[in-house]
């Protein structure tokens, strides 16, 4: 057997020089004396050298560095090349001069050089010959290195690189993450005599870093649940460091596979190798089942799994995870007894990527629009005798302001003169409870059959009407969302490309409502919610709606809900929270005209009030956000339309 002895014990490599061209002697050259003496050597082409190979430039004058490979030649050669470079050496002056040579250099040798090269040689120290080139390496070994044409006939070096290299290839591997470690089987589980391991671990197929924020939020709530789950965010690694790892939990500890299904995710190749790895699992396992897609997004069918019916997650999170905890019962997958164990790691990936807090206090505009004034009480009338039921219904859909039919009578603001009037054709009604309207959402009037709950949601339901009607009266265009209903600015209130003033006299700002991009027109508008808690407020949420541009003011309406989806989440990508709010602002701005309220009327003589300026909430801390843009830049960059070739909204104001 060989035995490699380790390079700093080996007996040091004398070197000719003899394997060098005279480039790469002079490379050499610059490298070990550029190194002893703490300075970098200018290097310059093939060709005539001026009487240098490398220069040092200073302040006060140049180190100049000349290199002669004159092995073969001899000394007698080298004589008589310094006599003819005489001249070039005078001329250029030089502080320093350093003359490295591969010819062997004797004391007497050196004097007849000093004399032949001149002043400019402020020593015989300073003709390095190749015993000090040596001296050199040895004291510069990652030099000797880098030379590779130096050592390519070196035992000794070469020994030391393969050694090396064998040791780097054949090092244990880093130690696993505990996190990791804890899903993985111990040695020698799958030998004959040992104990199986129990496949109790969910493994989430998903690609980086698109799926994260889904994983993120799922992992936690199958663990609230007795699952053990993995997925690779769990290694809290990039890359593929852990992949022969990850790859052994999903062979061997594996009891049911979650697929994200979206089309980006399937493109991913690392996701098309778990796929075939867990395709070939469930084949051994003789599990159909192994693999649960969960359909993040309409798309094609995976391969391999086309007849498995996907866990829908489309129409929402929550429902999709009530129907993935049925399957995974009703699959009998392992999950524990014990009280539930949240996996730390899944907070600590995700706080990884969070934007930094700053000791500074914050204003914040919140969508909130704070209820200053209410009527006092809430009126039941109750017909005085035989009525039509349907004539009843007619009459209160007709009447201008809030009310609702509570069985052979109805719920109103209204005094009793009004209701006379207003309900003459459907019959007499007569007065029968007045109750201060905080004590009805409170507690209902159970008498009547009213609870409580049912009390709240009226109350709701009208004013929900009374700001549909508000919005209708100010010419705003209500359309139906499916899950509300929203309003927008018309073309009249909002010309395309105009900015709608808001903001209090001196910190005056502007933003649009209605813009062109992409060959569409969006119209921005919200929708009132109200609510009770924590305080009687509306809270608004922005919408955008689109129409095709077609040359006139309120272009053409698209009808397919998928197609506004997919533009809402294009087109309105790029817009930061200042841009959302500036033009909620505007919005509110056109709303209220020139009062500081907006008045929903409940019935003539009263109404509920709101302030039309958001409620400021004031932060103990800041967030340190990059690429801050100040009033104007914001509702101008063009980010915010997704940066559209055809919507430049600072030319449009």
């Amino acid at each position: 057997m060989t035995l490699l002895i380790p390079y700093r014990h080996a007996v040091p490599m004398k070197y000719d020089f003899s394997s060098l061209s005279h480039n790469d002697f002079e490379d050499l050259s610059r490298d070990l004396l550029g190194r002893e003496l703490g300075v970098r050597f200018e290097a310059f082409p093939e060709g005539p050298d001026d009487g240098m190979d490398g220069r040092h430039c200073v302040g006060e004058g140049s180190i100049i560095l000349q290199a002669k490979h004159y092995y073969r030649s001899g000394f007698s050669a080298l004589k008589s090349k310094m006599g003819k470079e005489r001249a070039s050496i005078d001329r250029l002056q030089p502080k320093r001069y350093l003359l490295t040579t591969s010819t062997p250099l004797t004391p007497n040798n050196k004097r007849i050089l000093a004399g032949i090269i001149g002043p400019a040689l402020l020593s015989e120290g300073d003709l390095i010959g190749p015993d000090d080139l040596n001296a050199l390496l040895r004291k510069f070994p990652d030099i000797e290195k880098s030379h590779q044409r130096l050592w390519a006939q070196s035992t000794t070096v070469l020994e030391e690189v393969v050694s090396g290299a064998v040791k780097q290839a054949m090092a244990r591997p880093s130690e696993v993450p505990p996190v990791l470690a804890n899903f993985l089987s111990p040695r020698g589980s799958t030998e004959e005599g040992t104990e199986v391991v129990e496949r109790d671990v969910i493994y989430l197929i998903k690609s980086s870093p698109i799926d994260d924020e889904f994983v993120l939020w799922l992992a936690p709530k199958l663990e609230a649940e007795g699952y053990r789950v993995f997925a690779d965010i769990l290694t809290l690694q990039p890359g593929d460091r852990w992949r022969r790892e990850t790859n052994a939990v999903l062979q061997a500890r594996t009891a049911k596979v979650l697929l994200l299904s979206k089309d980006a995710t399937l493109a991913d190749q690392h996701v098309q190798d778990d796929l075939d790895i867990a395709l070939e699992t469930g084949k051994e396992l003789g599990d159909s089942r192994f693999i649960i897609p969960l359909r993040l997004e309409p798309g094609r069918k995976v391969k391999g799994i086309g007849d498995a019916v996907p866990v829908d997650f489309v129409r929402g999170w929550a429902e999709g995870l009530a129907t993935l905890v049925d399957a995974l019962s009703r699959q009998k997958v392992p999950r524990s007894s014990d009280a539930p164990t949240i996996d730390r790691n899944w907070e600590i990936f995700r706080r990884r990527g969070a934007v930094p807090l700053v000791e500074e206090s914050e204003r914040l505009t919140s969508n909130w629009l704070r209820v200053v004034e209410a009527p006092d009480v809430i009126r039941f009338y109750e017909a005085s005798g035989v009525i039509d039921a349907r004539s009843l219904q007619a009459a209160i859909d007709a009447y201008p302001y809030p009310s609702a039919l509570q069985g052979s009578g109805f719920i109103t603001f209204a005094a009793q003169a009004e209701v006379d009037e207003a309900f003459e054709s459907a019959g007499r009604f007569k007065l029968k409870r007045e109750v201060p309207l905080l004590d009805f959402v409170d507690n209902g009037i159970p008498e009547i059959g009213i609870e409580r709950q049912v009390a709240s949601n009226l109350v709701i339901a009208m004013l929900k009407k009374a700001w549909y009607a508000y919005c209708k009266k100010c010419g705003f265009l209500e359309y139906q969302y499916s899950n509300g209903t929203g309003f927008h600015a018309s073309a009249e209130q909002a010309p395309t490309g105009q900015r709608i003033p808001w903001g209090r006299q001196g910190e005056r700002r502007s933003s649009m409502l209605r813009n062109v991009a992409k060959g569409h027109i969006w119209q921005f508008g919200v929708t009132g919610m109200p609510f009770f808690w924590p305080f009687w407020h509306f809270k608004l949420k922005s919408r955008v709606l689109f129409s095709t541009d077609n040359g006139t003011a309120t272009g053409i309406d698209i009808d397919d809900p998928k197609k506004l989806h997919r533009l809402r989440r294009s087109l309105c990508k790029g817009w930061r929270n200042k841009q959302w709010y500036g033009r909620m602002l505007a919005f509110l701005e056109l709303l209220s005209g020139e009062s500081a309220y907006i008045r929903l009327p409940m019935s003539l003589d009263t109404a509920i009030v709101l302030e039309a300026a958001p409620v400021l909430f004031s932060s103990p801390v800041s967030t340190a956000l990059p690429d801050i843009l100040d009033a104007d830049e914001e509702e101008t960059d063009l980010s915010t339309l997704g940066r559209p070739a055809n919507d430049d909204e600072e030319g449009a104001a």
